[in-house]
């Protein structure tokens, strides 16, 4: 959450906020992303022999795990920029955001079978005992300071060292750099390109939240039909 770009266009953003706080739809995708991930954990776990001993889960947390769209529509009606950092920073610490539908079923799935779960994110790492006890707070399951990997080293280093103890067969996130580093840093229509390379991931071990108010994409031009007469 560190871009500190300004709003270029407040009606269209104050529609974004709109849509992933208070539309319905947004509520059923985000337990259609539970729903899945579930259908996949409990796959992964037969597949395995039915223990999740040294079966690992990757999670981004926010907007994937937990709603700070409040935090989004505050910084809207103040005119700050789209991701003001000290306001996040305080949203870290203060905040009181709550869980995105099918989050405490899922996790709590998870525990239970024996999969190791790591939350991985960029919330600010001197923030990090605040953020731990959000979601210990809030429920979830094993939240320990070796579980709990935010910003710092790039997440493509942070998975590559859990892949090295663990088999990941589970992503999820809202942003496509939550799932492969080819994404971070790239260019839009890069991100086009290799999301049809990686076309056999997704709903499989890759699972994508919907996230109408952040991401790279926000400030592309939009592409009206052109009538020719």
């Amino acid at each position: 959450m560190t871009d500190s770009s300004p709003l270029r266009h407040p009606h269209e953003y104050a529609m974004a906020i709109r849509y992933q706080q208070r539309s319905a739809e947004v509520k059923a995708l985000q337990r259609q992303c539970y729903a899945l991930a579930t259908l996949r954990l409990r796959a992964a776990i037969d597949s395995a022999g039915g223990s999740g001993a040294g079966l690992a889960i990757v999670s981004d947390i926010d907007e994937t795990i937990l709603d700070n769209t409040a935090v989004m529509a505050h910084a809207m009606i103040q005119r700050q920029q789209r991701d003001n950092i000290a306001t996040w920073k305080l949203w870290e610490c203060e905040g009181q955001p709550h869980l995105i539908p099918g989050a405490t079923d899922f996790f709590d799935l998870a525990d239970q079978s024996g999969v190791t779960i790591f939350y991985v994110s960029d919330r600010f790492d001197e923030n990090k005992p605040a953020t731990m006890a959000t979601l210990t707070s809030l429920g979830l399951p094993q939240v320990t300071a070796e579980q709990v990997l935010l910003y710092g080293p790039p997440k493509a280093e942070r998975r590559a060292a859990i892949a090295a103890k663990h088999r990941i067969v589970l992503q999820l996130g809202d942003t496509m750099h939550d799932f492969h580093d080819a994404f971070a840093g790239t260019a839009l229509e890069d991100q086009h390109r290799l999301t049809e390379d990686h076309a056999d991931r997704f709903g499989k071990d890759w699972i994508v939240f919907p996230n109408a108010a952040h991401g790279t994409w926000m400030d592309a031009d939009i592409r009206p039909w052109e009538i020719t007469q």
